[in-house]
């Protein structure tokens, strides 16, 4: 696989995709039709920033000497020396471009409001794992990532089909901010020896092994009990339907639970990421039947 491919960890984008995709569906109703040029430039924006952020986390962490050959994760371009730290710089450039033209776009479409959303999102992508006090290092990863790759993503996405911004994409996100949690618990859970070597302060090193397996299984737990409210407000029993990706979620949490070793959470962390699409999946099925419901005259 070529360098920068490897290091834009393709097996991340779907997570980028979801979202998108649930906030599409989400959008408020009845509406025309849903409007597919700005939903590929919404996928673009989360794709783009999703390939910035981990460029970023690359070359941050390679420069500082915070990934080890110890690290069970997938391998790291910059501390290799695949990709030479300039190069890597450049590719972290380029990405945030392309998010950034197709958010200009979508501003001039939209509403210039999207501008202000677009520059702290890109701010938030640096502030990751870089700057003088890099948030991932500071156990605050998490709640970025709920803010930006659950409720910015999803509701953001509906917001720019019409530029309304009704109640039930909102509550969609709350799922979808979960699992991308989830998946960055995973993540550092399998991290927490390396970065305690390191003095990377995650959430994970400082809630301990126990308790960040606990977490992960509370995430699970509140992505799937956030489809009350959404059923209640939508009035519509198509809201159960992503309760059939449960016996994928029952597997992740097998793996994390049961893992004794960080390279057998690697599996956890891809069973997870199949939970998440396999919920997204069913929970866009569900919006697009709640839709064909509102536009049909029936509840």
């Amino acid at each position: 696989m070529h360098p920068f491919l490897e290091a834009a960890r393709p097996r991340t984008l779907p997570a980028a995709v979801a979202p998108v995709v649930v906030g599409t569906f989400a959008a408020a109703s009845p509406t025309p039709a849903l409007n597919v040029g700005r939903a590929g430039l919404a996928l673009v924006v989360a794709l783009s920033l999703q390939v910035a952020v981990n460029y970023a986390n690359d070359y941050f962490d390679g420069v500082r000497g915070v990934d080890t050959e110890d690290r069970a994760g997938p391998r790291r371009a910059v501390a290799s020396g695949l990709i030479t730290p300039s190069a890597m710089r450049t590719a972290i450039v380029l990405a945030l471009l392309v998010a950034a033209l197709a958010g200009v776009t979508l501003a001039m479409l939209v509403g210039w409001e999207l501008l202000l959303v677009g520059a702290v999102a890109i701010l938030a992508t640096l502030g990751y794992s870089g700057g003088p006090r890099p948030y991932a290092s500071h156990g605050l990863g998490e709640v970025m990532v709920f803010i930006f790759f659950g409720l910015v993503a999803t509701a953001g996405s509906a917001y720019v089909q019409d530029g309304r911004l009704t109640l039930l994409p909102v509550l969609a996100s709350v799922p979808m901010g979960l699992f991308a949690v989830a998946l960055l618990v995973v993540n550092n859970l399998r991290d927490i020896p390396t970065d305690q070597q390191v003095g990377k302060a995650t959430l994970a090193v400082k809630l301990g092994d126990r308790q960040t397996r606990v977490l992960f299984g509370m995430l699970i737990a509140g992505a799937y009990l956030s489809l009350a409210p959404i059923g209640l407000f939508a009035a519509n029993l198509w809201f159960l339907v992503p309760l059939l990706s449960l016996w994928s979620a029952r597997r992740a949490l097998a793996i994390v639970r049961d893992a004794v070793t960080p390279s057998a959470l690697v599996p956890g962390l891809a069973a997870t990421s199949q939970t998440q699409l396999l919920f997204a999946g069913f929970l866009t099925i569900a919006l697009l039947m709640n839709r064909i419901a509102i536009e049909g005259g029936a509840v």
